[in-house]
């Protein structure tokens, strides 16, 4: 599903399309929010282009998308699913999956577990105290961390651990089919905006290490914490107050990642990668 984020939701609708064209993926697309629940929406054109996806040349979609609004194929799939075996990947702003909770409140004790990619402990990204999933729908977000279901957070402190650095590059360049390609183009292009923005030698990426994590719950460590979001704050409205102790007084409610092993992620990932690329390839023979 696509919510608006990094970029308006026509193009990031685009975007995921295009991806699953290039990586031959056979999944439903479905758009969703156009705007957060309540603020005005940003975007983040300095980091990720004014396409939401710049760098790679992205091929027309191959498939059309899916009628349901995101939310609705949310709830389809929960509700027809056995509870207990779906795990929400959210890696943009949360609105949604606090719009699903809302219309179908029943999808919280079936979900197993979300693990999405947003909020910090220590530094943010768009301010220095929010993360821009989480800034962007402050409220969306605050909503899915304070429901009953299972939350892992896989925040910047984590995702700046995950760097591609140019020995990645390499190894993703060697295995030169168009998956591979576009992958390189994507990261020699956040490469350079991560460089010129925020001084980074190499980009980190931070997607990859919630899907990782469903792949290998081993790639990194995790603590349990209480964690809320600042609804109200002058300078830190969407940062994540994390507590790790009992200062607050409040119920553990996240898991939140700490420690990544980078040989085991980039090992997983390159694999991936060339596994993709053979099965596109012999589909196109």
């Amino acid at each position: 599903t696509t919510c608006a984020g990094n970029q308006t939701i026509e193009k990031v609708t685009h975007n995921a399309l295009a991806v699953c064209a290039i990586a031959g993926i056979d999944v439903p697309v479905a758009a969703g929010a156009h705007k957060p629940l309540v603020r005005p929406q940003i975007v983040a054109p300095d980091i990720h282009g004014t396409s939401g996806l710049d760098g790679p040349v992205l091929p027309e979609p191959a498939r059309a998308l899916d009628p349901r609004h995101a939310v609705d194929l949310i709830i389809d799939i929960v509700m027809v699913e056995e509870p207990g075996t779906i795990t929400l990947v959210p890696t943009g702003p949360l609105t949604n999956i606090a719009l699903a909770m809302n219309k179908e409140p029943g999808i919280v004790e079936r979900v197993k577990r979300v693990v999405l990619m947003g909020g910090s402990y220590t530094r943010g990204n768009r301010t220095p105290s929010a993360e821009f999933n989480i800034v962007a729908d402050p409220e969306a977000a605050q909503a899915v961390f304070a429901a009953s279901w299972p939350v892992t957070m896989v925040g910047l402190d984590l995702t700046h651990q995950a760097t591609a650095d140019a020995d990645v590059v390499a190894r993703i360049g060697a295995i030169d089919s168009p998956l591979s390609k576009f992958v390189v183009d994507i990261l020699t292009f956040f490469g350079s905006t991560y460089r010129r923005e925020q001084g980074f030698d190499a980009p980190p990426v931070h997607d990859l290490c919630c899907v990782a994590k469903l792949c290998d719950p081993e790639v990194f460590t995790t603590k349990d914490a209480f964690v809320a979001v600042e609804l109200t704050g002058t300078w830190t409205t969407g940062a994540t107050v994390t507590d790790f102790g009992t200062a607050l007084g409040q119920q553990h409610n996240t898991d939140v990642a700490v420690q990544l092993d980078k040989a085991r992620l980039w090992d997983m990932t390159v694999g991936a990668i060339a596994t993709l690329s053979a099965r596109s390839a012999a589909v196109h023979a």
